[in-house]
């Protein structure tokens, strides 16, 4: 099974805003009880979006505008904190498939690209900015282009950085070890055969 080589992602966007947003905030621990991440989606910021009765507080992901934004927009930091590998599992079952921020906690940065999540940085000006066009223009369609590093709306574009070697994953549709190995597996199996301390 190959997977999606994924060159870019284009949807409406969402901006929540501040810094150092860890993933006890994207996803509280008492959520992570699950035998499979099915479902964690309606978990996804739940104590800033939900009050104790479950009603809905103010919050950017409340808000209708937004409600079918595809590209998450943040701070700096973005994914501190634990490495749980629920937060991005809760992001993307959230219905999100792309994350610009001005910076990522490395490990979080790491889960969502074996997700198929693009995760790019950009300049605070240039977060900026394109939140206050999601803001005014909620129906804007926002492109990343993970090939060019480059970000598109309207007539407006701007440079956003990744890692070569997260970029090359996803262009190359090698961004799941996980999925690689099963795809490998009868090679897996004949090397196990050929090596006489391996016991199958």
């Amino acid at each position: 099974m190959s997977l999606e080589k994924i060159t870019q992602v284009t949807g409406r966007g969402v901006y929540v805003p501040g810094s150092d947003i860890d993933t006890d905030r994207i996803i509280p621990a008492r959520f992570m009880k699950c035998v499979t991440f099915d479902g964690l989606g309606e978990f996804f910021f739940y104590d800033v979006r939900k009050h104790e009765d479950g009603t809905d507080k103010p919050h950017p992901l409340n808000d209708p505008r937004f409600a079918e934004a595809k590209v998450l927009l943040s701070g700096a930091n973005f994914g501190c904190g634990s490495s749980r590998e629920h937060a991005p599992q809760a992001l993307y079952r959230y219905g999100l498939r792309a994350v610009i921020a001005e910076s990522f906690a490395e490990i979080f940065f790491g889960n969502c690209v074996t997700l198929g999540i693009p995760c790019v940085t950009a300049t605070t000006a240039d977060v900026q900015k394109l939140a206050a066009i999601i803001e005014a223009h909620p129906e804007t369609e926002v492109r990343i282009d993970v090939d060019k590093c480059r970000v598109f709306f309207g007539d407006q574009n701007f440079t956003v950085h990744i890692p070569d070697t997260a970029r090359d994953a996803l262009l190359a549709g090698q961004w799941d070890p996980i999925a690689e190995l099963l795809e490998g597996e009868s090679a897996v199996a004949k090397t196990a055969d050929a090596v006489g301390y391996m016991a199958r």
